[in-house]
């Protein structure tokens, strides 16, 4: 208790007088917000005891938002850890009090996630979601700019010049990264399949355009399949995935670009085929990092979840306090890659 940190020093620390930090400590008089922020870093480093006294105090002068998230398939792991990184995002927002709204909507069907979308947006000042791009998600999207409620898209763009922005990685140069991959670790050239959610979702189309410019350009020795629509469901990808291994004895390599690597997986591990298909997947899950840990994956490309979360509230924290950005822009985050030596 002796060396216990004291008024004194914190006001020493933070280079305030021991009035004013009696003022942040006790609410007492206003106290600008740079100078309480101040106070609050210096009571952290010097463990002083009532830096969370601190912290309350600041956020009680915050102004306080609510805001919306809609995101795909509620039972998916990924999802469930999205879900979590925007709640602990929310709570710790920087500059403002915020009170995270999340849904999901199992159907991808663009009437569903309109009719799930409108109710949200009307109890939100801000909205973030996973959607394709379709002319119903952006004549929403167009009458809640009107309301001055931003849209962020997320892991996948939609109404690109009327949406707010777009926050997640780069998903071109994904593709382009999953071919490099397939392309180095197959042990000989062959076929190559890419598998899809849908056409609509911009970011499997980047992914798929990526992919396919890559063998075209440098590895011209691998045979493109047809691309492969799963609608992101482990069943269809499981069907698909033996069949074409029926079909195509010479399969090089797989990439499953969105949802039901699951399916793709478990199609592996039932033929039991030495070497088998170079796979690649998205996102790190327990499926995944097991497929990895058994040298059925090869490669998994991960979204850093938690740093999105951090980056798409700052932004609607921006946009509800400024309006509309004049140019809708993009933010793109580098994407993080596993494999069996480093999970």
């Amino acid at each position: 208790m002796a060396n216990r940190p004291t008024i004194a020093d914190l006001a020493r620390e933070s280079g305030v007088s021991v009035a004013t930090v009696d003022r942040v400590l006790n609410n007492r008089l206003p106290v600008r917000e740079e100078t309480a922020r101040r106070v609050y870093e210096a009571a952290n480093t010097i463990g002083y005891h009532a830096a969370g006294l601190i912290r309350q105090r600041m956020r009680q002068e915050l102004p306080e938002y609510k805001v919306g998230f809609l995101l795909s398939k509620p039972g998916h792991q990924f999802y469930q850890s999205f879900a979590r990184e925007i709640e602990n995002a929310v709570a710790q927002a920087a500059h403002f009090r915020g009170i995270a709204q999340v849904e999901f909507c199992a159907s991808q069907s663009p009437e569903d996630i309109v009719a799930k979308l409108r109710p949200l947006a009307g109890r939100c000042r801000a909205v973030g979601l996973v959607a394709p791009d379709h002319p119903a998600i952006t004549a929403e999207v167009e009458e809640l700019k009107q309301k001055d409620i931003p849209v962020f898209s997320l892991l996948s763009d939609f109404a690109a010049g009327v949406r707010e922005g777009y926050i997640g990685v780069n998903n071109r140069k994904v593709g382009r990264t999953a071919a490099w991959m397939i392309a180095k670790a197959a042990r000989k050239p062959g076929k190559v399949v890419i598998f899809v959610g849908s056409h609509r979702y911009h970011g499997h189309e980047l992914r798929e355009i990526g992919f396919r410019a890559f063998f075209r350009e440098e590895a011209q020795e691998f045979t493109v399949l047809d691309t492969m629509v799963n609608l992101e469901t482990r069943q269809i990808t499981h069907e698909a995935m033996l069949d074409l291994m029926r079909r195509h004895p010479d399969l090089a390599g797989c990439y499953v670009a969105g949802g039901g690597m699951e399916g793709a997986i478990a199609a592996l591990r039932e033929t039991g085929i030495k070497p088998p298909p170079v796979m690649i997947v998205n996102e790190i899950t327990p499926e995944s990092r097991a497929a990895l840990a058994d040298n059925i994956v090869t490669m998994a490309i991960s979204t850093p979840l938690q740093r999105l979360c951090r980056e798409l509230v700052d932004l609607m924290g921006h946009a509800i306090e400024r309006g509309a950005a004049n140019a809708p822009g993009q933010t793109f985050l580098p994407f993080d890659i596993y494999l069996p030596e480093n999970i």
